[in-house]
């Protein structure tokens, strides 16, 4: 028999408050991870990290995943619970979750342009709009606010989705089969826009197509490109939630869980280290139209092995990873000027290289962590006793509903 969503998931039990150490190693590996790529790129100009570096732009895939994740869970947990979500509620948080900090940054670019770089931004208007990816240029200031844009997107389009798939439902029932069919047809219409855009984009002049400096715009920066990356965090986060009895039995083998993801992982970055781009040839088919899917759910199965009890990843508390998956979005936001500014600043004493990366690394930390306690704990401390919760109480509820009829 056919159900609804609301009633296939059961309630859970007591909502945890602590941090999940498994989820905050994985957010701190993302942030390390796009550090290393941006370093690479933006300071040394030299395979600094090595393969590790080369794959370190898949961080912005982890923490695409881990979105993905952590709105699907707050949702469906509700959900399960036979609450009805608020739409303001949710928009209300997710801007001041993201916008503060991201003001404070985008000043900065603007005020200081010089300072931060000394290249041209893309308009005012497509920052506050997050429209800066659509057919964003390499080589722009603050050009890695893109991902900031797909996410905001993706926030804006989620709940909205939900929000007529319950309305719907009292007709004809929201199943949970739908949800499932509708990530992975969009997972597939990714992967086949990106199969057309790489006929395009892919190769090298000469081996056909318009070459590959269309590749970014079209390809890495767009959001229907990358759109599902955010798939495989949702997915688990309905498997959790709309199937518990199965992933109850999965995640009660937590050690093999981890050892799987791992070797997901690894082949992974595999795949993105050897075979992503090809020196004479151009961005490699494979990784181009299955690659961003694959990474992104082995990515997921990270997030699996975090949330399953038996797991390493969930038991070890890594020294450090707690406070940098706080800092986290402060870092992401102000490391690559930052990094730049500081290279810059030593480049006259010919320090070792080790050195100049520990510092270099420090700096950028203390950056983030001074826009973290200046400008984001505060805000989000003022959120959580303004807006706490992205589901009303049941009175607030049969009130609005009353105020519609």
């Amino acid at each position: 028999m056919s159900t609804t969503l609301t009633t296939q998931m059961p309630a859970p039990t007591a909502a945890v408050t602590h941090r999940q150490p498994g989820l905050d190693t994985l957010r701190a590996l993302a942030i390390a991870l796009v550090f290393f790529y941006h370093y690479q790129v933006f300071v040394s100009r030299a395979p600094t990290f090595g393969w590790l570096g080369n794959v370190g732009w898949t961080g912005v895939d982890l923490f695409f995943v881990l979105s993905g994740y952590l709105i699907g869970h707050q949702v469906f947990a509700g959900l399960a619970r036979g609450e009805t979500l608020s739409l303001p509620a949710f928009y209300a948080r997710r801007l001041l979750r993201t916008m503060p900090a991201f003001w404070v940054v985008l000043a900065l670019y603007f005020l200081f342009p010089a300072v931060m770089g000394g290249n041209t931004p893309p308009a005012l208007w497509r920052f506050l709009s997050f429209t800066q990816n659509w057919n964003l240029q390499p080589g722009t200031a603050f050009s890695h606010a893109w991902s900031l844009c797909i996410e905001e997107q993706f926030y804006l389009v989620l709940p909205l989705l939900v929000w007529v798939g319950m309305r719907a439902a009292t007709a004809w029932g929201l199943k949970v089969r739908t949800l499932w069919g509708l990530m992975a047809g969009l997972t597939l219409a990714a992967m086949a826009l990106r199969a057309s855009l790489w006929e395009q984009f892919g190769r090298e002049v000469a081996g056909g197509g318009l070459g590959t400096a269309g590749y970014y715009p079209a390809v890495y920066y767009a959001t229907l490109t990358r759109i599902d990356e955010f798939m495989p965090g949702l997915a688990v986060a309905l498997w959790r939630h709309a199937h518990p009895a199965s992933w109850a039995r999965v995640t009660a083998h937590g050690r093999a869980w981890f050892f799987a993801a791992i070797a997901a992982t690894a082949l992974a970055w595999y795949g993105v280290a050897n075979h992503y781009y090809i020196d004479g040839y151009g961005y490699g088919a494979f990784m181009s139209i299955a690659g961003y899917s694959l990474v992104a759910w082995a990515y997921a199965a990270l997030v699996v092995a975090a949330l399953c009890a038996g797991s390493p990843l969930r038991q070890w508390r890594v020294p450090g990873a707690a406070a940098l998956a706080a800092w986290s979005y402060s870092v992401y936001l102000t490391h690559k000027a930052v990094a730049v500014i500081v290279a810059k600043a030593l480049a006259a004493y010919a320090l070792p290289q080790p050195l100049l990366i520990a510092l270099v690394t420090v700096v950028c930390l203390f950056a983030g962590w001074v826009l973290y306690r200046l400008v984001e704990k505060p805000v989000m401390r003022w959120r959580d006793r303004q807006v706490p919760t992205l589901f009303p109480p049941a009175a607030e509820c049969s009130a609005a509903r009353a105020a519609q009829a």
